[in-house]
């Protein structure tokens, strides 16, 4: 009798996940998109480029996890990256790419501190090469109703707070990402928000082995308009909670007020987690639109991760 592989509920085909032909190979990435409007390395020097092309080569492609390999095509390179909500640099998704030139992303120092017993800081490419790189393919669901097959390369969140110790009585994980009006040029133009764009999760869904730190994607180093050089990724969540070109990771006691909370409270509560019968304020939320077919499929419960974190849950 042939062996039977029974795939999970979050299984997504191979035609669903988002082309590969988004994302380029760290420094070959970047030196391409130096040379176009997207450039990664526009504000850097020749030393600096080399170094991450040879960064590249050595943490990229990084091996597939097949255990995260759902059975749906990824979504296509030239739209997912190009359709990006990054409001540090732009309101307009598609005016984010050219907007990301004078960005600088390396050296890229993350600190790690707060309630832990071994706080520390790592620049984004130690912490890729002290944890360690997988490829993951994920579910993306964006608040505003649509959706992509993204393949992530990164390693698990856990792995990291593992190292700093974190305290009994740290209970949530605040994320905050960079913060530069000179290189960042939506931060001034969006005065009233309370920049630096912070995020949170209770502890446990930080230490949930689905939730990422991602410095990749498409088999090649983050683009800097989705997030370089590292970002969070929690797949049952809507997308603003995945904060990108995160600089600090503070462990603490106390639920971190997050950018959209704190602007809007009821649309974007700190919880956020991909429920179909909850409606946003403004719309449905029972389907989604795939971004890259403009195909409109129902939306599943966690976003189809409910058999692995729906035990968060349970009251």
């Amino acid at each position: 009798m042939p062996n039977l592989i029974i795939r999970p509920d979050w299984h997504l085909p191979e035609s669903r996940v988002t082309q590969v032909s988004a994302y380029r190979n760290r420094r070959k990435f970047l030196r391409e998109l130096g040379l176009a409007g997207g450039g990664l390395l526009a504000a850097s020097g020749p030393l600096e480029r080399d170094a991450l092309a040879a960064d590249a080569k050595k943490f990229y492609p990084a091996k597939r996890n097949i255990a995260f390999s759902p059975d749906l095509p990824l979504s296509k390179e030239k739209i997912f990256t190009t359709y990006n909500n990054f409001y540090e640099f732009s309101t307009d998704k598609e005016a984010v790419v050219d907007r990301v030139d004078k960005f600088v992303i390396a050296p890229w120092p993350v600190k790690i501190h707060g309630l832990c017993e071994k706080p520390l800081t790592l620049d984004a490419q130690e912490l890729a090469a002290e944890f360690g790189l997988e490829e993951r393919v994920y579910r993306f669901r964006c608040v505003e109703a649509w959706s992509a097959v993204v393949p992530w390369t990164g390693f698990e969140l856990r792995k990291l707070l593992a190292k700093v110790q974190p305290k009994a009585e740290a209970k949530f994980v605040k994320f905050v990402t960079a913060n530069r009006p000179d290189q960042m040029p939506g931060i001034n133009r969006l005065r009233g928000y309370p920049w630096p764009y912070t995020e949170g999760l209770r502890i446990e869904e930080a230490l949930h082995p689905l939730t990422m730190l991602v410095t990749g994607v498409y088999g090649k180093p983050l683009p800097k308009q989705n997030g370089a050089p590292i970002r969070l990724v929690v797949p049952w969540k809507y997308g603003y909670k995945s904060g990108k070109s995160l600089v600090e990771i503070e462990l603490t006691d106390k639920q971190p007020k997050t950018l959209w909370e704190t602007l809007s409270p009821e649309e974007y509560p700190f919880e956020s987690n991909v429920d179909p019968a909850v409606p946003h304020a403004r719309w449905s939320q029972a389907t989604e639109r795939v971004v890259d077919t403009g195909d409109r499929i129902r939306t599943l419960p966690l976003n189809g991760y409910a058999a692995q974190v729906g035990g968060l849950y349970k009251k």
